[in-house]
């Protein structure tokens, strides 16, 4: 079997057993791709032919055309995944990836919306809210529970509406790997999913349907109305909101705030996790709030929390 029927083989694996996401698989798909196309230019390409001495060449190259060390490390991570699963199918005598070692990458911290600031965007958010236009309600419950529950965007545009649990004010959510988890959300939060559940998701609903229906009428289509769909947060068409509207949302948010940092989704998912943190929460609890499936993956947020507090020092501080 050559390596490219192996490569389907292992994304195969990595997808269904493994349940690793379409953005990872796809992130693996690449490196290795480009590793078999490396390994064709030597010559031979069957399993044999990824070796210790083609992978370190194979960095190397990636190295001299200026890639990251964040892209080089991906690439070294991707290609210890797939020897490994060669040498547990019997295709490799010893795992070749697991001696190769690539540079760290720089892992830094991420920056955070103050909790004043966070406070305003809220406030600013609601006073056009106001109004009653089924968007604007629609975005400030976005933006509420992206804060009160740290969720990816990736869950939250996921959201079905049997996964709200309105009367325990908790959602159940589909994270990396396909773990489900439960996750609370704080009164606030439940005010403005309630109103936008109760009055602006409708409104959404019919106004596509008419719209969908006026369009087949003047097509003289049979279709009766957009798609049918359970999703909590609806586009103005109807359809399930897709992630680049939502971080265009939150782009538009976090401009209008000075030195907020990156202007995705994820600065509420981290502003979210510091102020836990900040506030005593317990790091394991944090978590679980978030997903992570390792404790260091959250540790990260111990070094902000230290971080804002050495800052504090030394602005306070007399002898700092």
């Amino acid at each position: 079997m050559n390596l490219d029927q192996l490569l389907d083989d292992y994304l195969s694996h990595v997808t269904v057993e493994r349940g690793y996401s379409p953005h990872t698989v796809a992130a693996y798909r690449s490196d290795l791709v480009e590793l078999i196309s490396f390994a064709e230019a030597r010559g031979p390409t069957d399993a044999a032919a990824i070796d210790l001495p083609l992978l370190r060449d194979w960095l190397w190259a990636a190295t001299e055309r200026g890639l990251a060390r964040t892209s080089i490390a991906r690439r070294a991570a991707s290609a210890r995944g797939f020897t490994a699963w060669l040498t547990r199918r019997g295709l490799l005598d010893a795992d070749p990836g697991a001696r190769l070692k690539a540079p760290r990458a720089q892992r830094t911290l991420p920056r955070v919306v103050t909790e004043e600031a966070v406070t305003d965007a809220l406030a600013s958010l609601s006073a056009r809210a106001a109004g009653g236009a089924p968007a604007e309600v629609r975005d400030l419950a976005i933006i509420e529970l992206l804060y009160a529950s740290a969720l990816r965007v990736s869950e939250l545009v996921g959201l079905d509406l049997d996964d709200v649990d309105r009367r325990r004010r908790v959602v159940r959510v589909l994270g990396k790997g396909s773990k489900e988890r439960m996750v609370p959300y704080g009164a606030p939060a439940a005010r403005a999913i309630d109103r936008y559940l109760d009055e602006a998701r409708p409104k959404i609903v019919a106004s596509a349907s008419a719209s969908a229906s006026a369009s087949a009428s003047a097509s003289a289509s049979a279709s009766a109305g957009p798609p049918e769909t359970r999703a909590v947060f609806l586009g103005t068409r109807g359809g399930r909101m897709g992630v680049r509207s939502v971080y265009r949302l939150v782009a538009a948010i976090l401009a209008e705030i000075p030195g907020s940092g990156p202007s995705g989704p994820h600065a509420f998912r981290h502003t979210a996790a510091t102020h836990l943190l900040d506030g005593g929460a317990d790091l394991r609890a944090v978590q679980e709030f978030l997903g992570h499936a390792s404790l260091g993956t959250t540790q990260i947020y111990t070094h902000v929390s230290s971080e804002r507090l050495k800052q504090s020092y030394r602005t306070a501080h007399p002898r700092a």
